[in-house]
């Protein structure tokens, strides 16, 4: 009661309290329904792409800049596996932007253990990290006991502060150099940083993504940008079902839950 008088002591002085005659030169409104998960990309942080349409929006970018109907596709070397055109691969929870919100690595964190549960798996041509900003960020997923999830989806702790933004994911590894380089693959990589200009990421990926810490842990899963993340398969459960990111979300609840009982001022 003190603070709430205080507040409303100082509102007043300042003529931030709305009763107190306050004229508005604009008024602004937002119909919440509006509002839309979205990523950002293939090359600028300002091309938004709604994430419904991500998959489509990537094959018609694809399409104008290589001039390709038909994807490439290339063996990797001493692998059972093979990258295309679209293929994922980096994929990095990094320290800017939105990572400095505990809610969306809470809700990386949780995507994780619901997707380590149901026995998925990082794709292996996918290059993971987790670069927090700070050892804060350390601390809480593991007081909530969700670092241990995300480490088995390869998303173990690099370090502190900027990486993948500007070029510091490191090489990616030899054979999969070789395959893009071999066929010319469009690769891409999903990151939660706030910069996906061509050529910073990797000299070697060409299409970036902006998504929140969350996506990123999905697209791992997913391992391509043709994926529909709204209506395919991310790769299926121990007991052979296909598993929908919707099975691997966390609500808000869940978030609110875990972020209670990890998080101190």
């Amino acid at each position: 009661e003190k603070i709430l008088k205080i507040v409303e002591k100082y509102s007043k002085e300042q003529g931030l309290w709305s009763s107190e005659n306050i004229e508005f030169t604009d008024t602004l409104s937002l119909d919440m329904s509006t509002v839309v998960p979205t990523i950002s990309g293939p090359k600028r942080p300002q091309d938004k792409v709604l994430l419904k349409e991500a998959a489509s929006n990537f094959k018609k970018v694809f399409e104008n800049i290589t001039k390709r109907k038909k994807p490439n596709v290339s063996k990797v070397l001493g692998t059972g596996y093979e990258i295309k055109d679209g293929s994922v691969l980096i994929a990095a929870i990094t320290s800017c932007t939105n990572t400095s919100n505990p809610n969306v690595l809470i809700g990386a964190g949780l995507v994780a253990k619901k997707a380590v549960e149901f026995g998925l798996k990082t794709k292996p041509w996918v290059k993971t990290s987790l670069a927090p900003g700070s050892q804060v960020v350390t601390d809480y997923l593991e007081k909530a006991g969700l670092n241990i999830f995300l480490d088995k989806l390869g998303f173990n702790l690099v370090g502190y502060g900027c990486t993948t933004c500007i070029g510091n994911s490191g090489p990616l590894s030899e054979n999969i150099s070789e395959a893009i380089i071999k066929d010319n693959i469009y690769a891409v990589s999903v990151l939660s940083g706030n910069r996906n200009f061509e050529g910073r990421i990797s000299p070697l990926v060409k299409a970036n993504y902006l998504a929140s810490p969350p996506l990123v842990v999905a697209y791992a899963l997913a391992g391509s940008m043709e994926i529909d993340l709204y209506k395919d398969s991310l790769g299926k459960s121990s007991d052979g079902k296909d598993i929908y990111l919707k099975d691997i979300w966390p609500s808000n609840k869940e978030i609110e839950e875990t972020l209670k009982n990890s998080i101190n001022p």
